[in-house]
């Protein structure tokens, strides 16, 4: 036997239409009686009667919403510190890049005041090695033959004579400094023009040699190049007298010089390109 199956009964259209009915009716009686009508007093019971439940509901809630408010700040603030230290980073490396240019401009201007005052023709060169052991008084820069540079050149540095170069290949240039035991500078004392030759040393100290003992020669005194022998020109300093000693029947004194800058600590240099001016000796034409 075959059962047929229920069928649902559909929407009735008649209890939508009551309700929108009432509604308008419940409408036009709240907006034609007065503040004192019968729905007014109702809405206002109504109100009246949840207005703990909404309180109660306001304070239980409030920490959760405050935990989230906080949580969002968190995430906000954490996003911003990020930003800043970032941006301190940035600025860090920035003002190292500017002091760094800065040094360099200072120590170029002392450098190019040497060539100027004597109008010299110099290139520039980058120290990029400095001496491999302790009794050899060399350092490479980063110009050479491309460069114009040739062997037996000086070399100066901002506060006055280095060396010279020695051995010079197309891209770089082995310089001997005046501290080397193995160099040897014409020179004079500044203040008395009294002449002999500075010498390095195994251990980089420098001596003033062949100064005759009635020669006036004292601590403090600045020591240049004389110009004699067309390798270095006149006038470049090479550092000043620490210390004098005239031994019983010797003919010379024993002059110890302090070179004017320290080697160790240079960063550029300035090769002498240009021949030195011819030098004409004291009573000579």
């Amino acid at each position: 036997m075959r059962v047929q199956a229920t069928e649902k009964p559909g929407p009735r259209p008649g209890w939508l239409i009551l309700l929108v009915a009432l509604s308008i009716v419940l409408i036009t009686v709240w907006y034609r009686e007065s503040d004192t009508g019968p729905l007014h007093r109702v809405r206002a019971g109504v109100q009246a009667t949840s207005a703990p439940v909404s309180a109660a509901g306001e304070f239980v809630t409030r920490p959760v919403r405050g935990l989230f408010a906080w949580a969002g700040d968190l995430g906000v603030s954490r996003s911003q510190l990020e930003q800043l230290r970032e941006q301190n980073r940035t600025l860090r490396v920035r003002v190292a890049e500017l002091e760094e240019a800065r040094l360099e401009n200072a120590r170029l201007r002392a450098l190019v005041d040497i060539p100027q005052a004597r109008e010299l023709k110099a290139v520039g060169a980058h120290v990029i090695g400095r001496p491999t052991n302790s009794w050899e008084g060399v350092i490479t820069i980063d110009r050479g033959s491309t460069d114009g540079i040739r062997a037996g050149m000086p070399v100066v540095g901002p506060q006055g004579l280095l060396g010279q170069t020695v051995a010079v290949s197309p891209g770089s240039a082995r310089v001997r400094l005046i501290t080397d035991q193995r160099s040897g500078v014409a020179a004079m004392v500044q203040r008395t023009r009294a002449e002999g030759v500075v010498r390095g040393s195994i251990d980089g100290d420098m001596s003033l040699d062949f100064v005759s003992v009635d020669r006036i020669v004292k601590k403090g005194d600045v020591v240049i190049t004389s110009g004699m022998g067309g390798v270095y020109p006149k006038g470049l300093t090479i550092g000043e007298v620490i210390d004098v000693r005239r031994p019983a029947n010797a003919l010379y004194q024993e002059i110890d010089v302090e070179p004017a800058g320290s080697p160790a600590r240079l960063e550029e240099v300035l090769v002498l390109v240009g021949e030195p001016p011819a030098v004409v000796p004291e009573g000579g034409e």
